[in-house]
């Protein structure tokens, strides 16, 4: 099968499509015949050296989501057959045509996803359902705040906030607020130049009640002083910076429960968990239109340098896919 290979890091030119050997599943496992997969920072952090594949294979191919249709099962799977649509996340692998993964971690395709647009959920919506709601605890009525909300995390994000009858504030960069607006978002604020720490806390003087942040940095402090008391702020990237010099009295203070969280680095057995409740709640919501895949662009296999590069620019809007 072909898939891109790491053998350095660096630049996106460094993605080179090589031919390797095609997977195959344990007892438990299923072999996906990838059509789709997508672009996200933690792939360009990847191919820079600054964020490796714990499994440390001998060979390193990146990629953490995909779908496709389930192409052999293992002896022991009994809930996929050969031909289903399916999609999901994995700790790396998915840059290729076809990938490896436990028959319990993927997730079905909802019906009324259209063809070539499910590679779109699964990594976005399954790390703002987990932070905004499994672990930030958000419920009708209450107020999330959502940095980078035209991501592809971003736009997930705000849609899980009205799905579960929320309502959302964000941030963006300039351009992008029309965007958020569409999709739902109550509130919405560009970075820079804009106050928006004064603007959210003249809106909202006791500020909110869950932040989803992947940005770090400099947005630490400001966190601290936009949750209210008893609030969460769930920190799941740092694209902002690793470091921030933050007054911890505050975390005193306002009782705030800081909660830093990924999904490639858990164990096997919570991320099953988590996919079998992503099929519960959260699969029938797509079926409802209640959510929808938000894609900016797509690229072929073969360009897929260039769908790094966009992402890198920071000008899309929702994901950038690949098709394989």
């Amino acid at each position: 099968m072909r898939a891109v290979v790491l053998r350095s890091h660096g630049g996106p030119e460094v993605l080179t499509i090589e031919e390797v050997d095609n997977p195959t599943p344990g007892s438990d496992e299923i072999v996906v015949a990838v059509e789709q997969t997508a672009v996200n920072r933690a792939d360009v952090l990847q191919r820079m050296g600054g964020y490796p594949d714990p499994r440390g294979l001998a060979i390193e191919i990146p990629g953490l989501e995909y779908a496709g249709r389930v192409a052999s099962i293992g002896a022991d799977v009994t809930n996929w057959t050969v031909g289903d649509r399916v999609m999901g996340i994995e700790t790396g692998g998915c840059y290729a045509e076809q990938v490896v993964t436990h028959s319990r971690q993927a997730l079905p395709v909802p019906a009324g996803v259209a063809e070539g647009e499910a590679a779109a959920i699964p990594e976005v919506f399954l790390t703002a359902w987990d932070a905004l709601v499994v672990q930030g605890g958000l419920t009708s009525g209450r107020w999330a705040l959502v940095h980078a909300g035209a991501s592809g995390v971003g736009t997930a994000a705000i849609q899980i906030a009205k799905a579960v009858g929320a309502r959302v504030a964000v941030t963006c960069s300039q351009g992008k607020a029309a965007a958020c607006t569409e999709l739902g978002a109550d509130l919405v604020f560009e970075r820079s130049p804009a106050d928006w720490l004064g603007e959210l806390r003249n809106a909202l003087p006791d500020g909110v009640d869950v932040i989803l942040d992947v940005v770090g940095g400099e947005e630490a402090e400001r966190n601290l002083k936009a949750v209210r008391v008893d609030g969460r702020v769930i920190q799941v990237g740092l694209l902002g910076g690793a470091s921030a010099a933050i007054n911890m009295g505050l975390i005193l203070a306002k009782r705030i429960t800081w909660i830093g969280t990924t999904l490639r680095s858990r164990p096997l057995e919570r991320k099953l968990a988590l996919a079998q409740r992503f099929i519960d709640e959260l699969i029938p919501l797509f079926e409802s239109g209640a959510l929808q895949p938000v894609i900016d662009s797509r690229f072929p296999f073969e360009q897929i340098a260039d769908a790094h590069r966009l992402m890198e620019s920071n000008a899309n809007v929702g994901k950038i896919l690949i098709d394989l």
